[in-house]
């Protein structure tokens, strides 16, 4: 969440869970909501798991949505929509989401966050016929999903909103894989990020260059013409070149920073690794033998200082 909704990338640990959590960040919400929009965070699960409710606060959602409020809402069947595991199914829920999007002021901005495709990897007794165990246990799960966004889509297309809204669909993490391209190395972190504009003012079709989850900030913001600064780890994908794209994220004491065709892996004081981006499995290593290391190394050195020096002195913002 603090990655799409605010910039803010996962360096050594996450946001909501470290002890700088209470420092001041900025969002999406904030700054749409400083512009006119009415603002809503949804979620299936308790108000207070995971630290929804708090952060969604701190970064200007006006309102936040989750298992007690679908409960009581006498439009849904209530809690007989729980998994009794951690809340309400996609499917129900994504409809409740379309529900409670059509009772609000246009415009507005929305957010949210599914369940089912997580440990421990079940699907309503009424699909498990429809979607039965494959390879993997979470297969099953993503293509209940997929079908719970698609029955959501369906009934969307009818609302007098879904012609004038942009869509952002990202996988939270990556998970389980059959293929090994994606069990580690240069693909560990990958996941998908999707723009829908349904009035087709966005081109279609995939676009070159690399994306992280903390550009889906500033995207947003340079699409609805939003001029206030604000700072943010990430970049407008719709108006920055391929070349000039790149990502960062950690996992066990190593930061890995992409950008053009390599990988830069940096132990917080020395490079240990860079490889080409097609070298999936990194396999060959080409430490101190590339032209580019030395200025990979020293912006991803300047992108690490900024965040720590700005997390340490609370200067998340402008």
């Amino acid at each position: 969440m603090p990655s799409a909704l605010s910039g803010l990338p996962m360096m050594v640990e996450s946001f909501v869970a470290s002890s700088y959590a209470l420092n001041h960040l900025q969002g999406t919400a904030q700054f749409l909501g400083d512009m006119g929009y009415q603002t809503a965070f949804f979620h299936g699960a308790p108000a207070t798991s995971l630290g929804f409710q708090g952060f969604t606060k701190s970064t200007g959602f006006q309102q936040c949505w989750a298992q007690e409020n679908y409960e009581a809402d006498r439009r849904t069947r209530g809690k007989a929509d729980s998994d009794n595991w951690w809340g309400i199914w996609d499917e129900p829920f994504l409809q409740y989401f379309r529900m409670k999007m059509s009772d609000m002021k246009q415009p507005f901005m929305t957010a949210l966050f599914t369940l089912t495709s997580h440990h421990p990897f079940h699907v309503p007794d009424a699909y498990k016929e429809r979607f039965p165990e494959e390879e993997l246990p979470i297969h099953k799960c993503i293509r209940y999903t997929d079908h719970a966004l698609r029955r959501f889509f369906d009934e969307a297309k009818k609302e007098p909103w879904f012609e004038n809204t942009l869509f952002v669909l990202t996988g939270d993490h990556p998970n389980m894989s059959n293929h090994a391209e994606y069990r580690g190395g240069v693909n560990h972190f990958s996941t998908s990020i999707i723009f829908y504009d349904p009035s087709g003012a966005l081109q279609p079709g995939i676009r070159d260059g690399i994306a992280q989850q903390s550009d889906i900030m500033p995207t947003i913001l340079g699409y609805v013409g939003c001029d206030k600064p604000y700072m943010a780890f990430g970049i407008d994908l719709f108006n920055t070149p391929p070349e000039d794209t790149w990502a960062v994220n950690y996992l066990d004491g190593v930061f890995q920073y992409c950008k053009g065709d390599y990988l830069l892996q940096f132990d917080g004081e020395h490079t240990i690794g860079f490889y080409r981006l097609t070298d999936y499995l990194l396999r060959h290593n080409l430490m101190g033998r590339a032209p580019q290391q030395p200025q990979m190394e020293r912006e991803l050195k300047a992108i690490i200082q900024q965040y720590m020096q700005r997390m340490v002195d609370d200067r998340l913002t402008p």
